[in-house]
């Protein structure tokens, strides 16, 4: 614990070495990694780290006991306890983050990881001059969950913890980002929010997107970006030949969807040059003129599905998209709210009535006392999970019309089996219950290729025809768009228990989340290796 002062208020908030946020961890493609994290606290805690996985990113691979959800692939550490988290940093390069993977514990607890070419590798694109890393959350958890109404909003948001300008007693507290005339900067971006996406701009710059969930893209320009919590993009900033005799705003406010409350700010950073004629830095507090940037409107869903649009994978020689061509399973999943009755005796804030609910083909899932993987692993499956999550929703209806009249949802602790070397088509539906609205999807272990979405309902007669089967975008976290459909293919060639959840935390603790079962395959490389002997125990 440690005491940190944000708008006036100091407040006692969970760290890890006393910062806020946490420090950067910085390897090369092929470094091997070994990270522990220790809980000690004068009551009893839990902690688990997730480090998030992609394909050309920190993915797992047969090292799932390094994941990190807390009741998936490990249970919390314990109170005086350690975990040393190792696995191999192979074909890995962009950036990511590290964070809690309990609660709402993430809202203090992460950082960036920065994972370097190998020696001598240059970037697909120009190298830049340098590259920039760029109340209590418990207690608001805790009371949306017994009253079953949304959760309280954020005071701020924040630029590498700081909320900035634009919100009382803040001024001190803004991000500074000085740089030099004429020089390329190569901006890492993580949205580290718990529920809301954000919009992103620098006030009369230009940004080149060319990486995004540490997968190189083909490099566009663009004003503004749209970035989801759980996703990272990296930009190319390109600074003002001349000297501007001016200071900009670099600017993040909320794009929004659904029906609940949300956080109406902005957060600001200041971008300043550097006087090359002059030995003094300017200050925040002087005369220069101040620009502020011209971010899409709350609920700009066109700009969404421009800008997500825009993203292609390199496909080259060097960085193939290697996508799977023939399908060996086809899965549709809804994802949206509903239901749960409120129990008796009780007030309840949901909707007319209920609590609030969110589910995956109507499943509201349920997280066990013990984790899943070592449940698999030791064949002891009875009792904590039952293999028979359903490939299509039970009920089908028109998924983006009227909604039905019954919103009640099912609960349970239900995975998706697969064999080794599965080739999956997915497609999530958003749905209209209780409101449609865009959920960002995060699937642990594996990256995937979003080949293509819509709208509406979902055509499996028409939509697949226009299919990207050839430079989709690869991701770890996709969005899923308020009143329509995204559709994603990824090979299950990791043997393990992978979560899967919308990285929003409020619908993720409302049970917006499911977990897949990859088999081991026949060959020895192939199979889940038996955990490590400090894998703490529940």
């Amino acid at each position: 614990m440690a005491n940190a002062t944000r708008l006036c208020h100091t407040k006692s908030i969970v760290t890890i070495n006393d910062q806020f946020p946490g420090s950067k961890i910085v390897a090369r493609e092929g470094d091997r990694e070994k990270r522990s994290s220790v809980a000690v606290c004068r009551n009893q805690c839990h902690l688990a780290l997730h480090w998030i996985l992609n394909r050309h990113g920190i993915r797992q691979m047969r090292s799932g006991w390094a994941d990190g959800p807390a009741y998936v692939t490990q249970c919390p550490i314990q109170t005086g306890h350690s975990y040393v988290y190792n696995f191999t940093i192979v074909g890995q390069r962009g950036t990511f983050f590290w964070h809690a993977h309990i609660s709402w514990l993430r809202a203090t607890l992460y950082g960036p990881i920065v994972v370097l070419p190998q020696l001598g590798v240059p970037y697909p694109f120009a190298k830049p001059y340098k590259e920039v890393p760029k109340a209590d959350t418990e207690a608001v958890i805790s009371q949306a969950l017994q009253t079953g109404g949304g959760p309280n909003v954020s005071d701020a948001y924040t630029i590498n913890g700081l909320p900035g300008p634009f919100y009382n007693c803040s001024a001190k507290d803004t991000f500074k980002l000085k740089v030099e005339p004429g020089k390329t900067y190569l901006l890492r971006l993580i949205n580290a929010a718990l529920n809301d996406e954000l919009f992103f701009g620098i006030a009369n710059h230009t940004l080149t997107v060319v990486d995004v969930d540490a997968v190189y893209v083909k490099p566009f320009e663009t004003d503004a970006l749209l970035i989801s919590p759980g996703q990272t993009t990296d930009v190319l900033l390109r600074a003002k030949p001349d000297y501007p005799n001016a200071m900009f705003f670099m600017s993040a406010g909320p794009y929004v969807t659904g029906t609940g409350t949300f956080d109406n700010s902005t957060v600001a950073g200041v971008l300043e040059y550097r006087n090359p004629k002059s030995s003094s830095r300017p200050s925040f507090k002087s005369e220069l003129p101040l620009y502020k940037p011209t971010l899409p409107s709350l609920n700009d869903t066109s700009f969404f599905a421009n800008f997500t649009g825009k993203l292609r994978s390199l496909a080259t020689a060097r960085f193939p998209a290697s996508v799977p061509q023939a399908i060996d399973r086809r899965v549709f999943f809804t994802v949206g709210l509903g239901s749960s009755p409120c129990p008796e005796n009780q007030t309840c804030r949901g909707p007319d009535g209920p609590k609030f609910a969110a589910t995956v083909n109507n499943v509201s899932f349920a997280l066990p006392t013990t984790a899943l993987l070592r449940a698999h692993f030791v064949g002891q499956s009875r009792g904590v999970y039952t293999p028979d999550f359903p490939l299509t929703p039970l009920m089908p209806f028109n998924y983006t019309g009227t909604p039905p009249n019954n919103t009640l949802v099912g609960n349970g602790t239900k995975l998706m089996v697969l064999p080794f070397n599965t080739s999956v088509e997915l497609v999530m539906q958003d749905t209209s219950s209780l409101g449609a609205e865009s959920h960002p999807l995060h699937l642990h272990g594996f990256n995937f290729f979003v080949v293509g979405q819509g709208f509406g309902n979902y055509d499996p007669a028409k939509d697949p025809a226009k299919f990207n089967l050839v430079d989709p975008v690869e991701r770890n976290t996709v969005g899923v768009p308020a009143g329509g459909w995204v559709a994603i293919r990824f090979l299950a060639d990791n043997p393990g228990v992978w979560f899967m959840h919308c990285h929003l935390e409020v619908h993720a603790s409302w049970g917006l989340k499911m977990a897949w079962l990859v088999l081991d395959g026949s060959l020895p490389h192939q199979k889940l290796p038996p955990p490590p002997s400090d894998l703490p125990k529940c």
